[in-house]
């Protein structure tokens, strides 16, 4: 009831807009918001949203799709499972910009050149939106964000008018990743190559690529509707004032130095015959973690409703299969040590061809070493 109300009453607003006017002035204006990015991993890619300011009614609010709560029961595993719920909200302009006054990111402002109409029609479609029974929406990372939900308002506004892009670079969502987390977050961007797979090396259209609201930024700038653009002048709202990131230990030093390690322990099992050998201690410890996260990239594969981690083939050389030696070894059959050997061949090519993480190498290098080594012991 109260939905068919609000449309109804939304309806006559922009019927009879001539007539008794509208519910904005007519110096309102629209604009979308662009937010640098933050310290931590899931501010790094930055943020998007869309500010309604009308000087004549005192209106000045942004409209924020990126609400969640980390309190919500079972976060952390609906978040795994692709089934975490977002929402969007509205809060006055200066309180939203407060929050990143205070962690010293930069703002960036691009007002739409919308006539007094389409501010208007953005303005209810913003607001019908954000009441309790629409503004959940179920988040995903690459197709429906802060950024994505900030494209299709604008766009639905423009309606058949809809904004020209410009031709973007053929990037794919992974590059984007590795375009925010280079030089300073190694980790995690290795995390990301380990969960994602195939679907993450698509390459993007130009409104694909909007996922990244700093692309978003960037293709709103260049768009033109009619001929004309489709924003005014970048405005910056705030500095960034953050300071640097500290620079990580590279994860490549770690496993060149694992990989070390591992040669190290193998001659001196050689060279002093121990009845103990470090040498299969630490392969079946290398095998059985290697295993356990392949178990975890079959669950992301098969078990989440999260696209991008399907055809994950790190599932080559993280393979479950590795728990099997480790449990059998000594006794593993000859020719799975040989299957193992071929799948450590095909993920390095894959690691390779798609430039995903260069610490990956060591990785594999030191799985196929053991491996290989229990080959040569079984023959």
């Amino acid at each position: 009831m109260r939905r068919a109300f609000f449309l109804f009453f939304s309806f006559c607003l922009m019927f009879s807009a001539r007539g008794q006017g509208l519910p904005l002035g007519e110096g309102a204006r629209a604009s979308v918001i662009t937010c640098g990015a933050g310290d931590d991993f899931y501010t790094s890619f930055g943020h998007s949203a869309i500010r309604i300011c009308d000087s004549a009614t005192g209106r000045d609010v942004v409209f924020n799709y990126g609400m969640f709560d980390f309190g919500e029961p079972n976060f952390y595993w609906h978040f795994m499972r692709g089934r975490l719920h977002y929402w969007v909200d509205s809060t006055a302009t200066i309180f939203f910009l407060e929050d990143y006054r205070r962690e010293g990111r930069a703002v960036w402002e691009q007002e739409l050149n919308f006539t007094p109409e389409e501010v208007n029609n953005l303005y209810l479609k913003l607001q019908w939106n954000a009441l309790p029974e629409n503004r959940v929406y179920n988040y995903d990372f690459f197709t429906r964000n802060c950024a994505t939900e900030v494209r299709d308002r604008v766009l639905e506004v423009c309606g058949h008018k809809r904004a020209e892009y410009s031709v973007r670079e053929t990037m794919s969502y992974r590059d984007y990743l590795h375009l925010a987390m280079k030089n300073k977050l190694e980790w995690w961007a290795l995390g990301v190559d380990l969960l994602l797979g195939l679907p993450a090396d698509h390459c993007c259209t130009a409104d694909e690529a909007m996922f990244y609201p700093l692309v978003m930024e960037e293709e709103f700038g260049e768009a033109e509707r009619e001929g004309k653009p489709l924003v005014g002048p970048t405005v910056t709202l705030l500095e960034e004032r953050r300071g640097e990131v500290e620079d990580s230990f590279p994860p490549l030093v770690v496993f060149a130095l694992l990989f070390a390690v591992v040669v190290a322990a193998w001659m001196c099992d050689r060279r002093f015959q121990l009845r103990f050998s470090l040498f299969n201690l630490l392969t079946r410890v290398l095998f059985v973690v290697a295993g356990l996260i392949g178990l975890f990239l079959l669950f992301m594969w098969f078990g989440t409703d999260h696209y991008c981690t399907q055809w994950n083939l790190n599932i080559l050389w993280a393979s479950p299969l590795l728990l099997h030696i480790a449990i059998f070894m000594g006794r593993t059959p000859r020719f799975e040590l040989w299957l193992q050997l071929a799948m450590f061949a095909v993920a390095l090519v894959w690691v390779v061809w798609c430039h995903l993480s260069v610490a990956f190498i060591p990785i594999i290098f030191t799985l196929a070493l053991c491996t290989g080594i229990l080959l040569r012991d079984n023959s």
